[in-house]
Order: C-alpha cells, then structure tokens, then sequence
C-alpha cells in the first residue's frame, strides 16, 4: 500500500502542457465535480483496501469466549486465573501487565516481579520467529512462578481491554515486539505490525483506562544507528537509524512522546544493549555460536573496514532485569483519566548497558574456553544489513535516577549462559535417548 502512495505523490499534480479552458463555466463545474467525485471514490477505496490490509480482522465474538489460535479467552474460569495471576501480596506492591512474557527478557522480569510479591500477568502471542518451544519451556516456568501468560496479539484491542477490564493494572512492562536486526530485511512488515502498530494499541487502551498505568517499554541501542560519538549517551542524536528494526524502535519514541504529550501518559523507555543470558534468544550471535561450535560447524565473525574489530557491551540478563525494576519502582503516575490529561506526566528515557564493550573475537575465545573446543572461525567482511560496528553505552543518567549498576562481566555471564544451555540441549537431547 505504502508502494501505491508513492507513486501518486510522484504523480504531477497538472500533467501536461497548460491550455486555458476555452468551455462554458456549467462545463467547467461539471467537469471539476466529476473529477472530484471521481478522485473521493478513488481515496475512499484506497483508505478501505488499506484498513483492511494492514488491521488484523477480530470478528465479533460468539459467545462470552473468544477464539484465538488454537487457544481462546473469556469465561469465569479464565477470569479467576487472570486475577490470581495478577493478584499482588500487599497494598505496597505493584500489578503489571508484562507483554512479550514468554520471551527472553519477560521470562526474567516477570518471575522478579512475581517473587518480590508484586501482582504480575502476562500476554504473548508466541509466534514462530525464533523456536516456539523454547517459548513453550518459559511458559511452564513462568506457571511455575504463579504467573499466567495469556496467549494473544497486543494488536487486538478487544482482548487488551478486557484485561484491564478484570484487572486494574499500576504499571505496563512492555516487552512484546519484532526483534532482530538482519529479519527486517525478509519480513519488513512484521516490524511495522509489533513494534509501530501493536505499540500503538497498548498505548490506546491504556490511555482510556482509568486509572492510567504508567508505563515501562523496551527500546533499543539500534536506534544510535550510525552515531560515531562514544559513548552513546541518551542526548546523543538518533535520526540516522542503520536499520528497519532501529527505525521501529526510533518511532516507539517519538509516538510515546505524543501519548504522554496529549494523553497524559507516564512513559519510561528504556535502550537494551545487547542482553544475553540463560533462557536467551538463539537468534544472538553468543547463542548460535555456542550452537555451532559444539557441532564443529564454521562460525562467521564479521570484521569492519581495514580489519576493524566489532564490538558490542555485552549486557548480562540480571543486570538487565535491575535496571528495568528500577525503572518500575521510580515511575510516577500518569496523570491522565478516561483519555483526557489532567496535568504534565512522567517521560523518561534511559540506556541499560555494561559500558565495557567486548570485540566479537573476545567472545568466541571465551566460549571456546568454557566450552573446551576450538571453533572454526571464518573471518568476513561486515555485510550491509543493518548491524552497526560497536555499541557502548553511557549509564551515568540510568545510574543516577534508577541505581542502576551492572556487575556482571562478560566471562561471568557466559559461563552461566554455557551452563544453562548444556542443561537444556545437550542433556535433555541425551535423556530422550
């Protein structure tokens, strides 16, 4: 659709040579109400054909349960289990909606959440970018934890809104969205539906709540793109993105700017570096480096110019999780009611990283070292395909307003990355025998 646009905005709006209109003014009116009728059609139909493109259709519900996938929601039964889920141990504690639960990052900050008492529900829609079940597997972990994932897309209003219809939630901690880099380049439009339109769906509902929660999401450290200022720092410029994802996560600002502006929202994004850990995404280089390594296949380390060295601050998951319930616990309330604003609300941006970046070499020689085998490493020229040279971040305003203080090195941090994977693969694959 967006195609179809372009190309009428290339269009002259007088094509052709001009020639004075010789005609009766009646012609000219009928000749200028046809265009007009002809030109309102034609946009009416094409504001049509694009709502129904680029919305998921929710059909009206047949019953007081509500078919999604193979799952469903709705009925007293699912209620209960929604409340008891998100039901916190004292008034003090918090009641978080966290989306993108059953991720790697929401597994972590969910069962936080959960073991300090607070009130915390989940919603993921499990899609099938990265292995399901591993998704699976943090699910029964998290239901393990007292905590329920509803399975459902944040960009379907009707199941949003009755969770906050059974549940009045104090904070959001969104996590739901398209990750990855290098995919945008396959599926484009996955980035623009999760990040852009699903975002914008969480922010509608929650704006129409009432109260208002505030809200924590996860931006990311690819919107610095192709800033060469080290380190980056959260007054650094952002409009050079390197990447579809980068730019997704560069508009996340921008339209949480607008709701906290207009609606009165308390908003808190927060830029990931690089979070690895056990239970992590095995799209990441640490994950299917170990991967490959142990079935003694090639690994690809890609060099910058005049062999140039990549690096990235490498930021262990626990530290990762502090950060985020710093963030949570500072948050303020939002301010507005029912949709409208009543005064000024809370808008925060913050980098969580390491500052310590690590060469990508480095980590292959660390995990051949906790892995006792030699990886066969082939040695390429850096791809044009979104991925920037290195990352590092500045945490000094993240330390200042949240505490926060990474401890965890890299060596540490893959050590337990290297345990809990051969738990979960190389074990399980030998008890199955």
């Amino acid at each position: 659709m967006l195609t179809k646009i372009s190309h009428l905005d290339n269009l002259p709006s007088t094509p052709g040579k001009f020639k004075p209109d010789k005609s009766s003014p009646y012609i000219n009116r009928l000749r200028s109400q046809s265009k007009l009728i002809l030109w309102s059609s034609f946009f009416a139909a094409f504001t049509l054909l694009f709502y129904l493109f680029s919305t998921p259709f929710v059909g009206p519900p047949t019953s007081s349960r509500r078919a999604l996938g193979s799952d469903s929601w709705g009925g007293r039964d699912w209620e209960r289990r929604v409340s008891r889920s998100a039901r916190r141990r004292s008034e003090s504690g918090l009641t978080v909606l966290v989306t993108g639960a059953a991720g790697f990052v929401g597994t972590h900050i969910s069962v936080a959440l959960k073991r300090r008492g607070d009130g915390v529900l989940g919603v993921d829609s499990f899609n099938h970018y990265y292995d399901p079940n591993l998704k699976r597997a943090r699910q029964r972990l998290l239901d393990r934890a007292g905590v329920f994932v509803v399975e459902g897309d944040i960009n379907d209003a009707s199941l949003l809104q009755k969770l906050f219809d059974v549940v009045a939630f104090t904070h959001v901690m969104h996590l739901a969205a398209q990750a990855g880099v290098r995919y945008a380049m396959q599926n484009p439009g996955s980035y623009v539906h999760s990040n852009i339109a699903g975002f914008v769906n969480l922010l509608e509902v929650c704006k129409s709540a009432n109260p208002q929660p505030s809200i924590v999401w996860a931006s990311s450290s690819s919107v610095y793109g192709l800033n060469s200022k080290v380190p980056f720092s959260e007054k650094d410029r952002t409009d050079q993105p390197a990447s579809l994802y980068a730019a997704t996560k560069k508009a996340g600002e921008e339209i949480a700017h607008t709701y906290n502006h207009i609606y009165g929202l308390s908003i808190t994004g927060l830029r990931f570096f690089t979070v690895y850990g056990p239970w992590g995404r095995p799209d990441m280089a640490y994950f299917f480096f170990t991967k490959d390594i142990l079935k003694g296949k090639p690994i690809k380390i890609f060099e910058a110019a005049n062999h140039g060295a990549v690096a990235r601050d490498f930021t262990y998951i626990d530290d990762i999780v502090k950060g985020c319930l710093g963030a949570l616990d500072t948050a303020k309330k939002s301010t507005g009611s029912g949709g409208k604003k009543k005064g000024p609300a809370q808008l925060r941006v913050f980098n969580l990283g390491n500052t310590a970046p690590v060469p990508v070499t480095e980590l292959v020689s660390i995990l051949e070292k906790l892995l006792k085998v030699r990886a066969k490493r082939l040695v390429l020229p850096m791809p044009r395909n979104g991925d920037v040279r290195f990352t590092h971040a500045n945490i000094s305003l993240a330390h200042r307003e949240l505490g926060y203080r990474p401890t965890t090195n890299l060596e540490t941090g893959l050590k337990k990355f290297v345990r809990w994977y051969l738990d979960y693969y190389v074990e399980k694959k030998k008890s199955a025998w």
